[in-house]
């Protein structure tokens, strides 16, 4: 190269100087940072408003599902008379209790409660209809837990009927006329007559939490329901977790990149927008009609939800790979490690904490999934409570669906309060899931 090709200062051309930046004077600093300040704000209050939608939200189904966490009791004095209860004689026989008339004798301590009522049909109907038709029951119950009380005279605690009981918490309005109420001015009579005699009591409603579905709301329970969420999360998490993490590990760090992979990635973003009813209809088909699998059960709403989750985990699962530093990768492949064990010796573990929030956020939104179980048929009333996976069962979301359309005053607060019930499900799953990425979490 001789001298006269190497450019000179004066040869460089115009256009080549450095480019000249304009200087903020203080009015464009002032604007500039107002600008900043009024973005913030914006922020700010969308928080604020979302928060306060949120509280409004819950402040609104609390008002309306407290009440159901408690239940108003009434105590009548009950003669366990031998001849209605061991009519025979004789030592006390387990089969003549069990089918011995407890009706009759909660109707005989009411009768000797209110003996006005006991020459007016009219009148008996109403005073049999203050407690629980449940109320029987609960003597039968005692009786065979305790065969000795026969012949004795206790008082015993029973639940009101549906109406008092909503009488009691305020739901019924005592300032309107009679024809308006569902409870008439006999039975507030009542009523008053036993409050005033210190025999209403109320008392937190573990049976909310004990017991089955029921047609009468005062004895509906979400037990059963509870149960066969656990068990259909459960046949979900043990199908979906291995699948959706095995395929994203191959398809992450093992499937050659080909048109095939590009189609089977475009097809699982696809799927996780796909709208979970088609899912019911996919396991009604496939499940239900071809292999004959038993309907309404939590095995096959397990695997129908499992299908609808897949896509949830496998996407969450590769965003954790990649997260991790290649760096990683290289150190292990320099030291001799197969690219098996690279994988799972150090690339899986440190990727495991988003691996486990995205699969519980996954199986959160499965927990609050009602459409796909409604397709294979666990919308029916089950009353007994599921004792394995091919038991007929509901869960959580499908039991609110059904008694949201009862037309039962008193199913409005069992509504709500299985609403909040839900909510902590799904609140407690994802403080979890913000544990365990805290607990796992690697930073480098």
């Amino acid at each position: 190269m001789t001298d006269a090709a190497i450019p000179t200062p004066e040869a460089t051309p115009p256009e080549a100087s450095p480019i000249r930046r304009p200087v903020l004077s203080g009015p464009h600093l002032r604007r500039r940072y107002a600008a900043e300040r009024r973005f913030r704000l914006y922020g700010l209050a969308s928080i604020a408003v979302a928060g306060l939608m949120l509280l409004l939200l819950v402040g609104s189904i609390w008002q309306k599902g407290h009440s159901a966490f408690w239940q108003t009791y009434v105590q009548i004095t009950v003669t366990f008379a031998e001849g209605v209860l061991n009519p025979d004689g004789g030592p006390v026989d387990r089969h003549e209790l069990e089918r011995a008339d407890y009706l009759s004798l909660v109707r005989d301590s009411l009768k000797e409660q209110f003996p006005e009522a006991a020459g007016d049909r009219r009148l008996r109907r109403q005073l049999y209809g203050i407690v629980s038709t449940n109320a029987d029951f609960a003597l039968r119950r005692m009786v065979l837990d305790d065969p000795s009380l026969v012949g004795q005279r206790r008082a015993v605690w029973v639940k009101l009927s549906d109406d008092l009981d909503s009488l009691a918490k305020g739901h019924i309005r005592r300032d309107v006329v009679e024809a308006d109420r569902r409870v008439s001015d006999t039975e507030l009579g009542w009523y008053d007559a036993l409050d005033k005699a210190g025999r209403i009591e109320s008392r937190f409603n573990i049976d909310l939490f004990t017991s089955g579905d029921s047609r009468e709301p005062v004895e509906a329970g979400i037990y059963g329901a509870l149960v066969g969420s656990i068990l259909t999360m459960t046949v979900t998490l043990l199908v979906s977790f291995p699948i959706g993490v095995m395929a994203a590990v191959y398809l992450e760090e093992f499937a050659p990149r080909n048109r095939l992979t590009d189609v089977i990635e475009v097809n699982i973003n696809n799927l996780a927008a796909v709208p979970s009813i088609v899912f019911g209809l996919l396991g009604l088909a496939v499940f239900l009609n071809f292999f004959g699998l038993p309907r309404s059960a939590p095995l096959v709403g397990g695997l129908v939800l499992a299908l609808m989750t897949l896509p949830t985990i496998i996407i969450a699962s590769r965003s954790a790979l990649k997260a991790v530093p290649p760096s990683i990768r290289e150190a292990a492949f320099g030291l001799g490690a197969s690219p098996l064990q690279v994988v799972t010796h150090h690339v899986l573990p440190l990727a495991m904490p988003g691996i486990l929030t995205g699969t519980i956020i996954g199986m959160a939104q499965a927990l609050g999934e009602t459409a796909p179980l409604l397709m294979i048929g666990m919308v029916a009333f089950i009353v007994d409570i599921p004792q394995g996976f091919t038991d007929p069962s509901t869960v959580l979301p499908v039991q609110i669906y059904l008694w949201a359309d009862s037309p039962e005053r008193a199913f409005v607060e069992r509504t709500s309060a299985a609403i909040l019930v839900l909510l902590g499900f799904l609140v407690l799953m994802n403080a979890v899931a913000v544990l365990l990425r805290k607990r796992f979490e690697r930073r480098w």
